[in-house]
């Protein structure tokens, strides 16, 4: 048996400066280990599985003798009992990292769920504002919450200041919300039914936004203004001038038409084919040109180095602003998305063409599932002679409202 190491006080391990490991007696194999750098620590040594092993048992003098002793009674009486301390404590330290990486906050949810589909939107300003809407409304008060714990109560905390107020963005942060929640519980964060769903919970809690909302048209000239206002417009110079004067001729939408390429047109088929990246539906759009619109084209300028084709003058596309600035201009009050309005009503209003070509001239998304079966084409050519009668009523309106005929329409 092995000399027993002499008992120190707290006062002589305290005077223990010098490096090396310096045994300090009361319990078998405690040391001190003294390293070069002047820090000090407990170590145990013990045999495990006839090895010797190190087991630390804390900084000095945070861990003061004393505790260090009782530490190390204690660690020999688990070996004695053939409990290996070190893997205990592995596994202690694995559990509670495996605990911590299940434990997610909402914040930290939102931003995982913004990146693993942010590069699937249709832009970055899509993506902005998905992280602004949950950053203004959201995090206030749910950012630090694990996703695990938030309930009904966290999310109508966020949605209840602003559902009858600013009712449209109340709606997308609930759906945004849902998602965010959706996320977390497949990937193991949470369980249970979600809080921010809508069918079967809010709306039980929550009045319905059709209900609440206020429905905002888009300011928009009147049909029978259109002649005029398309007669001034061509008499604006400017590459926004004739954007505007595409985007009414086309019915197309601002964005669409700011972003249109060269590539995008095919002058022999008078088309022009808008990629479904582009679109608000998501699906490629083919847009009949006429003579009117093929006339705006033939008139652009052309700018080195840019395949746009309503270019800015420095390059680049133009802002979504400058089509406004052409209106304001002219001190008419509407707004380019107005001009889409004004093609409906004149379908609507003034011709007998039939609803689902004017629904497909503008893009829109059918509600019916049934009659969006049924009208798998873009009934490219049937829309053609509709374009056409738009472009010689915006340059020579009907006279007294007359209907325009279905001539060429099959």
């Amino acid at each position: 048996m092995g000399r027993k190491a002499k008992k120190l006080s707290a006062l002589e391990v305290g005077r223990l400066k010098t490096p090396g490991m310096w045994a300090v007696g009361g319990v078998d194999g405690l040391y001190l280990n003294v390293k070069p750098t002047g820090a000090r620590a407990w170590i145990l040594r013990a045999m495990m599985a006839g090895k010797r092993r190190d087991h630390g048992l804390g900084g000095f003098p945070d861990v003061t003798l004393a505790m260090a002793r009782q530490k190390a009674r204690e660690r020999r009486a688990d070996i004695e009992q053939g409990q290996d301390p070190i893997a205990v404590r592995r596994q202690a330290l694995s559990s509670a990292r495996a605990q911590q990486a299940s434990q997610k906050t909402f914040q930290d949810a939102a931003e995982a769920y913004i990146k693993a589909h942010g590069e699937s939107w249709k832009n970055a300003k899509h993506r902005d504002q998905w992280a602004s809407t949950l950053e203004t409304y959201a995090y206030p008060s749910m950012s630090r919450l694990l996703v695990r714990d938030i309930g009904q109560e966290h999310v109508l905390q966020a949605l209840e200041p602003i559902w009858k107020t600013k009712t449209e963005t109340a709606t997308r942060l609930r759906g945004r919300i849902e998602a965010v929640l959706d996320w977390a519980r497949v990937r193991g964060y949470r369980d249970g039914e979600n809080p921010a769903r809508w069918r079967g919970h809010l709306d039980k809690l929550l009045p319905a936004p059709t209900k609440i909302q206020k429905v905002k048209h888009h300011r928009a000239i009147p049909a029978d203004g259109i002649a005029a206002f398309m007669a001034e417009l061509r008499q604006r110079e400017g590459v926004a001038a004739r954007a505007l004067e595409f985007v009414t001729l086309t019915a197309a939408r601002s964005g669409e038409v700011r972003g249109a390429t060269w590539a995008e047109i095919d002058r022999k088929a008078k088309v022009w084919t808008v990629p479904a990246d582009r679109m608000k539906a998501g699906r490629e759009h083919c847009v009949p040109l006429t003579d009117a619109a093929l006339a705006v084209l033939d008139g652009l300028p052309s700018v080195p180095g840019s395949d746009l084709v309503f270019a800015a003058p420095r390059g680049g596309p133009l802002s979504d602003m400058s089509l406004t600035a052409v209106m304001r201009r002219m001190e008419v009050d509407v707004v380019p998305h107005g001009m889409r309005s004004t093609f409906r009503d004149w379908c609507s209003e003034r011709t007998n063409f039939p609803r689902d070509l004017a629904e497909a001239a503008l893009a829109h998304t059918l509600e019916s599932k049934v009659e969006a079966a049924y009208r798998r084409g873009d009934a490219l050519e049937k829309r053609r002679p509709m374009m056409e009668a738009w472009a010689a009523f915006c340059a020579h309106p009907a006279k007294g409202g007359a209907v325009v005929p279905l001539a060429g329409v099959a």
